[in-house]
């Protein structure tokens, strides 16, 4: 599955936003069930996802839905109306555990048996919003389900609460949970996802703060508004000047290869098979984000 660079939300009661999707070029979409749709506007939100999952997946939409979540169980209800084909997965948020993501798991299971789906179709990414998820983010990650993990680190949200730290625009408060997670999701064959930057038209600081992120191992942002897609995408693409380096060492590798030699100094760095196979992850990766 492709990595997700930008994952948009969008609140599930607005009708013309979600009409609007396939202009986002976001990676994929996260129609919102939950905290953006007033408690008034519940069903109609739920009634709304459930009837556009199936044209944006049909126009090429990556499609996921963040359904609601009492204090103890994830909303059957929810997902007995969007479990529906085209639907790539289902945003969990504020996971206490790995027991949490056991019985969201079965409830994913019976709404694929009652509408028609294959079991194990949908996917499932949990947003770690609680100090305990981020205790036994591993154990999360290893969901069979679990596609993705999400470390959430919004200022004043409810991963701050949970934590109690003071947000910084530097990040060094949550660097050893984000961290963490990011090692969490990849022991467990997982990829990490970062966010959420909620001073949305701050496009400097999203860069910056992205930019970190990916450093850090991170693949993608969860995202709030759709002026944050593109810079987002850019950041967590390789540039140009990346992929030419890397391409450079790959070639430079095989001619030293050629001549019997297993490893050589390229652009004043010693490199060898392992350097090698990474320029090669990194090159696929720029050419996977170039096809349509």
């Amino acid at each position: 599955m492709k990595p997700i660079r930008s994952f948009l939300f969008v609140p599930g009661h607005r009708a013309s936003w979600i009409d609007k999707v396939p202009g986002y070029h976001a990676d994929a979409v996260i129609l919102d069930l939950e905290d953006s749709v007033p408690d008034a506007q519940k069903a109609q939100a739920r009634e709304l996802v459930a009837g556009r999952i199936a044209g944006l997946a049909a126009s090429g939409e990556r499609v996921y839905v963040r359904i609601n979540r009492s204090p103890f169980i994830y909303s059957m209800e929810d997902l007995a109306a969007i479990v529906v084909p085209g639907l790539e997965g289902v945003v969990l948020s504020k996971p206490n555990g790995p027991e949490d993501m056991h019985m969201a798991a079965m409830l994913v299971s019976e709404a694929e048996s009652r509408n028609g789906l294959a079991v194990g179709t949908v996917g499932m990414i949990p947003t770690l919003e609680t100090a305990r998820s981020l205790h036994f983010a591993h154990e999360i990650a290893l969901n069979p389900r679990v596609t993705t993990i999400a470390c959430a680190s919004a200022k004043n949200g409810d991963v701050a609460r949970s934590v109690g730290f003071q947000w910084t625009r530097e990040g060094l408060e949550s660097l050893a949970w984000k961290s963490n997670s990011v090692i969490a999701a990849r022991a467990a064959g997982k990829l990490p996802l970062a966010g959420l930057w909620q001073e949305v038209h701050d496009l400097a600081g999203l860069r910056e703060t992205a930019a970190a992120h990916r450093r850090l191992g991170f693949v993608g942002e969860m995202l709030l508004h759709p002026s944050n897609v593109p810079i987002v995408n850019e950041v967590y693409s390789p540039s140009a000047e990346e992929v030419a380096y890397y391409r450079g060492m790959i070639v430079a590798f095989e001619k030293a290869q050629a001549s019997g030699q297993a490893a050589l100094i390229y652009d004043g760095e010693h490199v060898d098979y392992a350097h090698v196979k990474t320029a090669r992850d990194i090159v696929a990766q720029a050419e996977a984000w170039a096809m349509p």
